[in-house]
């Protein structure tokens, strides 16, 4: 007697085409996520940004998660509503907060007006990313709590993994390349070309609905569909009471955040320490997300047949420590050296999400995967939001005399009559012939290290509780 194919869910063409559609649009997201890590030294040159500028901007991200609680909400709405609602409403936060960020970047202000001590810039880009990142972090549980529904009991750790790979691949492209676009054309260009990806994306997302529909449909006729019940507030507490839960969204928000905002100040980094040209600044910290690309789905390839989840986590963790360390070190100078580091630092960042994603389902009942999953990314946006600002904040205070000089040169320029691109020009200028200074990153990036050492001791506490409880996380994933 032969299997026969029940659902699209059993086709392994039909699940791997959703993972493919699910993937584009985070790939479209984590680009516009990234899009102006690649240009601190062009925001300096062009529009006059101290790094508190810069880092107010990318820390914005998480102020409507974080304040406004955003990301519990979307995650009961998931729950509630369903994945099909999600992935259009999420898709379409996101273009909203990306069109206001363009808006900050190719609109006219008058120097010197604030809003809530803000320049009018600096203000509608901090707003539009905190906006987008409400859509972008929704559409990541979403595309999350779409991956188990897929692949449950089969290949989910590599799914994830691939899921992430793409995803990282948007990293990886402004990363590489942004610097170099937004100097060939302008920043405003360069940020729009980012809003017509997650348009596209957006148009993805309905694709991947007509799918998500009719596997909906076959689930209910052959006896397979998901609980119906009304999801209520009480189920939280499933969520909450779990100790491994909180091991697991305690250590994300120390390992992503000891990753994400290098993304952000990575570029600089290595204009300052190593001697990297603006225009290709991001090239050697691309290298990071570049890396997960392959290794990544690797990893969970692994996961699903060998297990040992919490242990790959701990490696990971590891890898970390090193990583920071060889940055923090003043007397490491070596752009060889750091881009072996970099690539490091690749492999680590496989590790560690190859590994958690797929091991929350084993802990937390699938009825409340929504909620869980929006946990844990409203506790990771607390580092996502405070991490990148106390950096900058950081570097400011540590450097005084680069923010005096980005200031009065700003200044002097514009009482000039010179424009932003004349600015930037002159100023790029000064920096190349050694008559700018530099950011020294020595005291800052003990933040960076601090994380790493806290990572490492959740990462064994998780695995203490797996043993305790036996959940499983050390097993294989694909059932046989």
């Amino acid at each position: 007697m032969t299997d026969v194919k029940r659902t699209l869910r059993d086709s392994k063409v039909a699940r791997w085409t959703a993972l493919v559609i699910l993937s584009f649009t985070m790939f479209a997201g984590y680009m516009f996520t990234e899009i102006i890590s690649p240009i601190k030294p062009l925001l300096e040159s062009t529009y006059g940004w101290t790094s508190s500028d810069f880092g107010t901007v990318v820390s914005a991200y998480g102020w409507f998660n974080v304040f406004f609680v955003a990301l519990i909400l979307v995650g009961i709405l998931l729950d509630k509503f369903g994945i099909r609602f999600s992935t259009l409403s999420s898709a379409g936060i996101m273009v909203i907060g990306a069109l206001i960020k363009y808006y900050a970047f190719a609109g006219n202000f008058e120097p010197g007006v604030t809003i809530f001590g803000l320049e009018l810039r600096v203000f509608y880009a901090s707003i539009g990313y905190a906006l987008f990142g409400v859509g972008v972090e929704y559409a990541g549980i979403t595309v999350s709590k779409s991956v188990v529904k897929w692949f449950k009991g089969k290949e989910m750790a590599l799914a994830m993994g691939m899921q992430v790979a793409i995803a990282r691949l948007g990293s990886f492209v402004p990363l590489a390349f942004g610097a170099k676009i937004a100097k060939t054309f302008d920043i405003p260009t360069y940020i729009l070309m980012g809003v017509v990806f997650l348009i596209i994306g957006l148009i993805s997302f309905f694709l991947y609905n007509t799918m998500d529909k009719k596997l909906d449909k076959e689930d209910a006729s052959d006896g397979n569909a998901a609980p119906s019940d009304e999801f209520k507030f009480s189920d939280l507490a499933v969520i909450f009471t779990n100790k491994a839960f909180w091991y697991i969204a305690i250590l994300c928000v120390l390992f992503y955040g000891a990753v994400f905002p290098f993304y952000k100040y990575g570029p600089d980094l290595m204009v300052n320490k190593f001697g990297v040209p603006d225009d290709w600044a991001g090239l050697i910290p691309s290298l990071v997300p570049f890396g997960t690309i392959f290794l990544t789905p690797f990893f969970g390839g692994i996961y699903d047949k060998k297990g040992k989840g919490a242990s790959i986590m701990i490696l990971g963790a590891v890898l970390l420590i090193v990583v920071h360390l060889i940055y923090y070190l003043p007397f490491i100078t070596n752009i060889y050296v750091a881009v072996a580091n970099a690539i490091l630092l690749g492999i680590a960042f496989s590790l560690v999400p190859s590994a958690m994603w797929p091991s929350v389902p084993k802990i937390i009942p699938e009825k409340q995967l929504g909620s869980a999953y929006a946990t844990i990314f409203y506790i990771q946006n607390w580092g996502l939001m405070g991490i990148p600002f106390f950096v900058g904040k950081a570097l400011d205070a540590t450097n005084p005399q680069v923010v005096q000089a980005i200031k009065d040169l700003n200044t002097k320029f514009t009482a000039m009559g010179l424009g932003p691109d004349e600015i930037q020009a002159k100023i790029l200028a000064l920096k190349e012939s050694g008559d700018f200074p530099l950011y020294d990153y020595q005291q800052t990036w003990l933040i960076y290290v601090g994380l790493t050492l806290l990572a490492l001791l959740f990462a064994f506490l998780l695995k203490a509780e797996d043993k305790k409880k036996g959940y499983g996380l050390e097993l294989p994933n694909i059932q046989k």
